[in-house]
């Protein structure tokens, strides 16, 4: 009989849902972490609702970081903001696969396994996104002085790019809304920033409040660069397309404008 544990879809979620299949005491290739529910069900086997605890949580995330390094651990933070739903059982088993390993530490150079090279290419795909995104992502000024900006990447990146722009714009009011997600990052003026949810009941139209003056100047000035920049006979779209894939677009003032 396997049994699938049910995890939420979010680190604290799946560290549980972890934590809870070493409590069981079973097999590993018995067990299995499902993120979310599953349309069909699977004969012969068990399922259990898992609900996220942070103290387990807390837990596993030592352990990994103390067994398998910090590098590591922030390559299993990425694969977890992955959209993909097999996800966590990757990352379940690879640290199966790393707690009886001679030296942990070499974990992530064990590509040979499937569940490490799952989630290698979740990290990488994930941080290469955020990448992007640094230099990406557009603000516009509102005429209270709040910088805002829209995003809709594949993956929950927000945890990832925070600290770059939070870094670089310390004396400013700005929100990073990620549209897919209904998620919201606030940077306060000289503060933390943090992360809240349209599910706290938080909302920020960007219709309700209007464009500053030098907003609407800039935008169209910057706009006007782009199309006037370029040199007509070497223009390449397919290697545009390729530093600048369409899905940012729709985000970006510059092509919006159009």
């Amino acid at each position: 009989m396997e049994i699938y544990l049910v995890c939420e879809d979010s680190l604290e979620g799946i560290f549980t849902g972890i934590y809870e299949a070493y409590v069981l005491k079973r097999p590993h290739e018995e067990i299995h972490i499902q993120v979310g529910e599953e349309e069909n069900y699977r004969l012969f086997a068990e399922y259990r609702n898992i609900p996220p605890e942070p103290g387990k949580a807390v837990k596993v995330a030592r352990t990994i970081g103390q067994k398998f390094g910090s590098e590591c651990y922030m390559s299993v933070c990425r694969a977890l903001a992955s959209p993909d739903q097999a996800k966590g059982e990757a990352i379940y088993k690879m640290i199966v696969g790393g707690l009886i390993m001679k030296n942990p530490m070499d974990i992530m150079g064990n590509l040979a396994n499937p569940h490490v090279m799952k989630v290698f290419e979740l990290a990488r795909f994930c941080g290469s996104e955020a990448h992007l995104l640094t230099g990406f992502i557009r603000f516009q000024e509102f005429d209270n002085g709040i910088l805002y900006a829209r995003i809709g990447p594949k993956n929950n990146v927000l945890t990832f790019i925070m600290p770059h722009f939070a870094d670089r714009l310390p004396m400013e009011n700005f929100v990073i809304h990620d549209e897919l997600r209904g998620l919201y990052a606030l940077h306060p003026k000289q503060k933390n920033w943090y992360i809240v949810s349209e599910a706290d009941d938080f909302a920020f139209n960007p219709a309700d409040h209007a464009f500053s003056d030098d907003e609407a100047v800039y935008s169209q000035l910057f706009a006007m660069f782009y199309e006037t920049i370029a040199i007509e006979d070497r223009k390449n779209p397919k290697l545009h397309r390729n530093k600048l894939p369409l899905r940012y677009r729709e985000y970006m003032p510059e092509f919006s404008r159009k």
